[in-house]
């Protein structure tokens, strides 16, 4: 009876570790006024507890039909736990192109765009991420953009 026991046990608890956990996080930070100044800088943070799966990390966007480019300029910052420096990135995000028009999905006036700026990211350590983005643009303040985010997807 004792060895049943120690093997249900066993048993069980493989069972529950194969239940799926939540393997998608976004959140996206409303821009006042749809004037995306410069100097506002919206921050997302999210804490990383699996190390070994690779991730995809997508820059959330939404603007409105009423956006004068085809593109937009972002400067995406991380913080990583234990460093005393973050690091930077530049990024082109395109929005539209000549030929299709918006890209992205639509409701009414609105576009909303997932553009994946990581592809299967390895997350090397446990911790909070901050991460931080600045529209770079000549024109400032940048007119139009509704919301700024981010997404992190568990690969497949």
């Amino acid at each position: 009876m004792k060895k049943f026991f120690i093997l249900f046990t066993f048993c069980s608890s493989l069972f529950v570790s194969c239940i799926p956990s939540i393997d998608v996080f976004e959140k996206n930070v409303a821009i006042p006024g749809q004037k995306w100044q410069s100097s506002f800088q919206p921050e997302v943070t999210f804490t990383i507890t699996d190390t070994v799966s690779s991730y995809n990390v997508y820059v959330v966007i939404r603007h409105t039909d009423a956006y004068n480019y085809n593109n937009i300029w972002i400067n995406a910052t991380v913080m990583q736990p234990g460093e005393a420096q973050p690091q930077s990135r530049r990024y082109n995000l395109a929005l539209a192109t000549n030929e299709k028009g918006w890209l992205g999905t639509a409701m009414d006036d609105i576009y909303e765009q997932r553009v994946l700026i990581q592809p299967l990211t390895r997350f090397l350590k446990q911790g909070n991420y901050h991460f931080s983005f600045r529209q770079i643009m000549r024109e400032d303040p940048l007119l139009h953009v509704l919301d700024i985010g981010l997404r992190i997807e568990k690969a497949k």
